[in-house]
């Protein structure tokens, strides 16, 4: 803790020395009030940071000694941080994630919007470095590239299996017309998550059985176990046998295949 104080209250000197020219500045009119208070106080976040980069030599463990002592400053010290170390964003984004997961959204809106690296790589990065905020990591990503959605779902699914039915579940209920694309995203990167994408999608859109089973059962067509789960997992929601059928046949199963399935 003396340590990082001894290097704030140096970033501080450093500070005050340069005041007078940025104010000299704005009176001269080349600088508004604010602009002038907003540069000082990036030459401020931007000496502490390079300090702690030297201290701690590396920017990873600078970011974590920052996020431990001062909290409420990590976002805009990340935002910071990736301008001025652009080639280590991987280290960067890893860092702040794990050492406050509840900054999640925002550190992945920050890293999204200076094009650091791609969508799904800044996705697949973020859930690394805290699985259990996935669904936070894929709303901001979404939001951000919404033309990228389906590849932001493949990602996802893939880095974090277990969590297919929440990714699911969220993003479809943001993007409802998208519902298909989502599911078929998701059960074309990982097919065992079919019965677990039903369920989910079936308590939050009941009136839309007909595209979740169709769906689900199209894309699992070649995985007779997992047909039989999403049928069972269907019919254990709610859907009748009748409407069962009319949807897995018009998914492409034949009525040997659903009579077989759902008696098993």
């Amino acid at each position: 803790m003396f340590r990082i104080t001894s290097l704030l209250s140096s970033a501080v000197l450093v500070l005050a020395v340069s005041t007078p020219a940025i104010g000299m500045s704005a009176k001269d009119g080349t600088v508004s009030p604010e602009e002038a208070t907003s540069n000082q106080s990036n030459y401020f976040q931007t000496s502490f940071l390079k300090r702690q980069v030297d201290q701690n030599m590396s920017v990873g463990r600078a970011i974590s000694s920052i996020a431990s002592h001062y909290p409420q400053d990590l976002v805009s010290i990340v935002d910071i941080a990736l301008d001025t170390y652009p080639d280590q964003y991987r280290e960067i984004i890893f860092a702040a994630i794990s050492s406050q997961p509840s900054s999640t959204e925002e550190i992945v809106q920050l890293a999204i919007e200076k094009e650091v690296s791609s969508c799904p790589n800044i996705v697949q990065l973020a859930i690394m470095a805290e699985p259990t905020y996935v669904d936070f990591v894929v709303h901001a990503a979404a939001v951000a590239t919404p033309e990228e959605l389906s590849e932001i779902v493949r990602v996802a699914v893939l880095t974090q299996p277990d969590a297919a039915d929440s990714i699911v579940q969220t993003l479809s209920q943001e993007h409802p017309n998208k519902i298909v694309d989502i599911m078929t995203s998701a059960l074309n990167a990982v097919p065992f998550v079919g019965e677990y994408v039903v369920d989910a999608l079936l308590a939050v859109f009941p009136n839309d059985a007909k595209t979740v089973v169709e769906t689900a059962v199209r894309e699992s067509s070649q995985q007779r176990e997992q047909v039989i789960r999403i049928l069972a997992t269907a019919q254990h929601a709610g859907v009748q046998d009748d409407k069962l059928k009319e949807y897995a046949l018009a998914a492409g199963l034949s009525e040997e295949d659903f009579d077989s399935a759902i008696n098993n």
